[in-house]
């Protein structure tokens, strides 16, 4: 480093430009008098005085007194350690700046578009960490090795989680190995194909990167309800309905556990159009107050687009439009039940559990 450029160094470590060319002078000189500083740089012969005594305050040199007024540059350690922590500082700040420039913090109702898959990456680690009731992903092999921990603490708290596992490259690549799934997921559908990458936190966070290898690399955050909900028609439609399941531990008998009130109108149709009575327990909010709510009642009506086949499940087509169960509790009071973004219904559900299936030969028996 030349002569200027350390000086320009220790100006925005805080010396003055005479502090700096004084405090340089002694360095090469060892120790001098005042006179002999001022002899070998810019400050002038009546200010250097005042200059040295700037420096010793700071603790850069020392003064003595020989005659005439005499300084030596001290031990530099202190004034390293200084310049060193400084340093630290400034780059310390430089990566903060550079992180938050990458990664806009995301405000409610705000979407915020990114430039790095990272980014997106990061917002999703840490919706799952605090995830509460459902995590739906759009995910390759690796990304999910990299997210395993984090998915097995969220089962591990009751969070339904719904994989949608992708190809990381295009061809024909071997199955997944299904024991890397325990205790890490509720249920994984296959797709052999490049996929973007999703994650839908609690019907409110949306993290969004186009396929790796795209042209452009970007990402969308969003949390909002209803652009989230969006993104969930995408998954369910595109990323899980036409995929086969490669992992499940989703029980088939009661109770069975539903955060999508579609499915589990799909599933129970059938048995209530058979005269079954099905016993449901809901959770979710009063669509009145936001409240959180539990609800407990037999299903006495199922509300879709369309006529019931009980030969096949209802179409997801069918389902695209309102949807609703009522159920009934043993008061012979009725509560009516939507999905996600309910607003004519008495509760939107977040979890709907089945927990009592009785046919129509058990209850004459009964």
């Amino acid at each position: 480093m030349d002569t200027a450029t350390l000086r320009d160094a220790l100006e925005d470590a805080g010396l003055s430009q005479y502090q700096s060319e004084a405090y340089i002078t002694l360095l090469q000189l060892g120790s001098a008098s005042a006179t002999e500083i001022a002899d070998g740089c810019t400050v002038p012969t009546a200010r250097i005085y005042d200059v040295i005594r700037d420096l010793e305050r700071k603790g850069y040199v020392e003064t003595y007194e020989q005659d005439s007024l005499h300084a030596r540059a001290v031990e530099p350690g202190s004034v390293l350690s200084e310049l060193r922590s400084r340093a630290e500082l400034l780059s310390s700040a430089a990566e903060e700046i550079e992180t938050r420039w990458e990664a806009p913090t995301v405000d409610r109702h705000k979407i915020s578009i990114v430039k790095r898959f990272q980014t997106v990456f990061d917002r999703a680690a840490e919706g799952i960490a605090n995830a509460e009731d459902e995590v739906q992903l759009s995910i390759s092999e690796s990304n999910f090795h990299a997210l395993r921990d984090i998915l097995v603490d969220a089962v591990d708290r009751g969070v339904i989680v719904k994989v949608s596992l992708h190809a990381d490259t295009r061809g024909d690549p071997a199955p997944p190995s299904i024991d890397q799934f325990t205790d890490a997921a509720t249920e994984v559908r296959y797709r052999p194909l490049p996929t973007p990458f999703i994650a839908l936190i609690d019907r409110t966070d949306a993290c969004f990167a186009p396929t790796r290898g795209s042209l452009n690399e970007y990402g969308v955050l969003i949390h909002d309800r209803s652009l989230t909900y969006i993104f969930h028609w995408y998954f369910l439609t595109c990323l899980w309905e036409a995929w086969d399941e490669i992992y499940s531990v989703r029980s088939e008998e009661p109770p069975i556990i539903y955060t999508d009130i579609r499915r589990c109108l799909r599933d129970i149709e059938p048995l209530y159009a058979a005269g079954e009575t099905v016993v449901l327990t809901v959770e979710g909010y009063d669509t009145t107050t936001g409240e959180r709510v539990s609800r407990r009642g037999r299903v006495t009506d199922l509300v879709y687009a369309g006529a019931s086949n009980h030969n096949k499940p209802v179409p997801l087509a069918q389902l695209a439009g309102q949807v609703a169960i009522y159920i009934t509790d043993n008061d012979g009071d009725t509560t009516s039940v939507g999905g996600w973004g309910a607003v004519l219904e008495d509760i939107e559900a977040t979890r709907l559990i089945v927990t009592d299936i009785t046919d129509a030969e058990e209850r004459m028996d009964t």
